[in-house]
């Protein structure tokens, strides 16, 4: 058996909102909204009963999407500090391959995101960048050189 490919990746968020928008701004394309609730749902995530407001991101082109879900029932736990920093234990952040890291930079910047460090440059191939956005959220931006 081969692995097909990733198909996404999940975050769990209290302003569904706010992060639709970041990541829009970042430039993925909202892909749809749902309610997903009922037993088979809870069953298959090991909760008794669920209630969650979905919202699927999906990049440009289709090569992959992020699922941001807002828990209604039962409450999020919130297990790391909200602005953990970038070492912390655990999936961290999202790197995206952009054209123009400057412009995406300055754009979400004005939509409230913050440079987490300096942008650099790697071995003069890469211009790279991390930055957080609501809820904490660190995405990674590259720009190939060259």
């Amino acid at each position: 058996m081969t692995l097909k490919k990733l198909d996404n990746i999940e975050i769990i968020v209290e302003d569904l909102d706010a992060v639709v928008a970041f990541f829009t701004e970042l430039g993925m394309e909202l892909e749809g909204r749902a309610q997903v609730e009922g037993v088979w749902a809870a069953r298959l995530v090991g909760l008794d009963d669920q209630k969650v407001d979905i919202a699927m991101m999906r990049v440009p082109g289709g090569h992959g999407r992020v699922e941001l879900a807002r828990y209604r029932l039962p409450d999020a736990i919130r297990s790391l500090p909200v602005n953990a920093p970038p070492h912390t234990l655990g999936i961290r952040r999202i790197m995206f391959a952009v054209d123009d890291i400057d412009d995406r930079i300055a754009r979400l910047l004005a939509h409230g995101a913050e440079l987490v460090g300096e942008v650099v440059e790697f071995e003069g191939s890469y211009k790279l960048a991390y930055l957080r956005g609501p809820e904490g959220i660190l995405v990674a931006l590259a720009q190939e050189l060259g």
